[in-house]
């Protein structure tokens, strides 16, 4: 009898865990079941702030493989709308539930992979009986959000409550289908996932494209008129509203991992190995954004969840229950975005997780330009390192600029990964021509000024 590989989730970890381990055993040898609650296999959650706006005209254009793929090329049952309710890992089985047809079902597994992502975060107040109200973290959500947007009467005031990626892009994304737009941060500063000072060039740029920011404010209720949402309460007063994002990050979804014994780590993500194995249940894996991973300059358990890492790891755990031998290195953190054309990029630490990582560091900003300064559409690049004291390692970067400012946070990333100092990163042979670098590029000029700084800081 062949083995059974069961997957929750048909997003990129589940389904790039299906895939691989498709390629290295064939049918008779292992069944693939894949149950997905959604519509849509295997799609990019990041895109969905540029379907939103009307950047990209459609929905199926974000996804990279239909479930008629998997089940067609890759020989994969692909259950869609169908929701996983419980694991049995001493029956070794999972129920399911069809969310269409309303029958439950049983299969049993010699394997699982248990990749069901995570879910948006919903404070108290966020209502689920008003309309007008999302959360954003599926190809779905975007649907009930595009939806709403063309719906009758059109709405015209958006509120953004979070500062975050999400909550950045989709403020944008609803000022380019000319709505009026509020951002409400709890947090002194939007995009908080860069420093204080960096946050500041990005807040500007929000403003200029007519984003109006709150921060240091929370959002307390919300205020509805026959059913739809009309205001977001807030200490402050209401702040009228025909449309609501909760761009407030993400959670883990570990309720059905937790009920049948996955074990989860601090972050309050499973905790996985190397191999993406759930420690002391054989032939049980876990991959995406469920679970927590090591960070390679901290050296502490983070979640952080990005599709870059799903894929990966989906691809390790893949390799791995097809018979061969991978391992996920761990994370550093980078990511980039955009605010109208403003480019942000950033990886490795900050300085406040310098700090709680026990580190001595110091900071140092430089400004340049994104091209020979002669050259025509040249414009200023900030960029900031964080370094060791007093060996020089860089810990952390961010970048904040016009063209050609964000991808090069991507030597920045090669360099942290590979535990290079500041000291070595000022001989680093970038490219260079007055269209797309200064004679000395932002980076070497950063790392010149962050050796200086250590210089000063020994005497």
């Amino acid at each position: 009898m062949a083995q059974r590989l069961i997957v929750i989730g048909g997003d990129a970890a589940g389904m790039a865990a299906a895939s691989q381990a498709r390629r290295r055993r064939d049918r008779a040898d292992l069944e693939i079941v894949a149950f997905e609650r959604g519509h849509y296999t295997s799609y990019s959650a990041c895109g969905i702030p540029y379907w939103i706006s009307g950047l990209v005209p459609e929905p199926d254009a974000l996804i990279a493989r239909d479930p008629d793929t998997f089940r067609g090329k890759f020989q994969i049952d692909v259950r869609m709308r169908h929701e996983v309710t419980a694991i049995d890992l001493d029956r070794r089985e999972v129920v399911a539930r069809d969310l269409e047809g309303g029958r439950e079902i049983r299969e049993r597994f010699d394997e699982l992979v248990y990749a069901a992502g995570a879910v948006p975060i919903k404070p108290p107040f966020a209502r689920t009986d008003v309309g007008g109200v999302f959360g954003m973290q599926t190809l779905d959500d975007g649907a009930a959000l595009r939806d709403w947007l063309e719906s009758e009467p059109k709405p015209r005031r958006a509120v953004v409550v979070g500062g975050g990626y999400i909550g950045v892009e989709l403020a944008e994304a609803l000022i380019l289908r000319g709505l009026s737009v509020t951002l409400v941060e709890q947090a002194d500063q939007p995009m908080a996932t860069v420093d204080g000072d960096m946050a500041e060039l990005v807040a500007d740029a929000m403003t200029g494209i007519g984003i109006h920011i709150r921060t240091g404010l929370g959002v307390t209720g919300l205020e509805e008129r026959d059913g739809r949402i009309s205001a977001v309460v807030t200490a402050e007063g209401p702040i009228p509203a025909d449309v609501v994002v909760l761009g407030l990050g993400v959670r883990p979804n570990t309720e059905l991992a937790k009920a049948a014994g996955l074990p989860t780590g601090p972050t309050g993500a499973i905790r996985v190995d190397r191999r993406m194995r759930v420690p002391d249940l054989p032939g049980v894996w876990a991959a995406g954004d469920c679970v927590e991973c090591l960070h390679r300059v901290s050296g502490m358990p983070v979640h952080v969840p990005l599709g870059t890492h799903a894929n990966k790891q989906g691809r390790v755990a893949g390799i791995n229950i097809g018979g061969g031998y991978a391992t996920f290195a761990g994370v550093i953190g980078t990511a980039v975005t955009k605010v109208c054309d403003l480019e942000v990029g950033r990886t490795g630490l900050r300085e406040k997780d310098a700090v709680a990582a026990g580190f001595e560091f110091v900071s140092v900003v430089a400004e340049s330009t994104n091209r020979a300064v002669y050259y025509p559409g040249a414009r200023t690049m900030t960029v900031k390192l964080i370094a060791e004291r007093p060996n020089g390692r860089l810990l952390g970067a961010q970048i904040v600029g016009w063209s050609e400012a964000a991808k090069r946070i991507d030597a920045l990333a090669v360099a942290l990964w590979n535990g290079m100092t500041v000291d070595e990163m000022t001989s680093l042979d970038l490219g260079y021509a007055p269209p797309y670098a200064p004679v000395w590029d932002p980076v070497l000029i950063a790392a010149r000024k962050a050796v200086d700084a250590l210089t000063s800081s020994a005497r």
